[in-house]
């Protein structure tokens, strides 16, 4: 009975310490600033798939002249993607459709976007890609820009 307990208590602390090393990851991404939410689909195909697979959840960071994407369900420190902005062109814009308005949160927005050749998706919401595409756009002169 008493090894039980033990064990219980060990398994309770170890999810306890697990979920605040979680939280506290999310704060350090966020304490520098010029973060939003933002779920990713890599290496979509061209017909513009909304089948709401491949969708993940995750929080993306402004960092000079990159944009880091870190997975929401992670205890990586380091961010998953590093997308530059000189390498980004914006392909267009839609809203969920089909199944993808299930994996996606309300009010989301699709950004299709090339990076280095890779067909990317995007989806944020109305103010975070207002931001993005302003991001985008207020690029150092000299540096190429496609904004759709």
């Amino acid at each position: 009975m008493i090894l039980a307990l033990t064990v219980c208590g060990i398994v309770l602390v170890l999810l306890l310490a697990g979920l605040f090393v979680f939280g506290l990851r999310r704060r350090l991404i966020q304490r520098s600033g010029g973060t939003f939410d933002c779920s990713l689909r890599w290496d979509t195909p061209e017909g513009g798939d909304t089948s709401g697979k491949g969708w993940a959840y995750g929080v993306a960071r402004y960092n000079g002249d990159r944009v880091e994407w870190f997975r929401v369900f992670s205890y990586a420190p380091r961010p998953r993607r590093v997308l530059e902005r000189s390498a980004i062109e914006v392909a267009g814009r839609r809203v969920p459709e089909g199944e993808e308005e299930l994996a996606l949160l309300t009010d989301y927005v699709v950004l299709t976007c090339l990076h280095r050749g890779t067909r990317l998706e995007l989806a944020m919401s109305e103010d975070a890609l207002t931001g993005f595409l302003a991001w985008l756009e207020a690029a150092p002169p000299g540096q190429r820009v496609n904004v759709a």
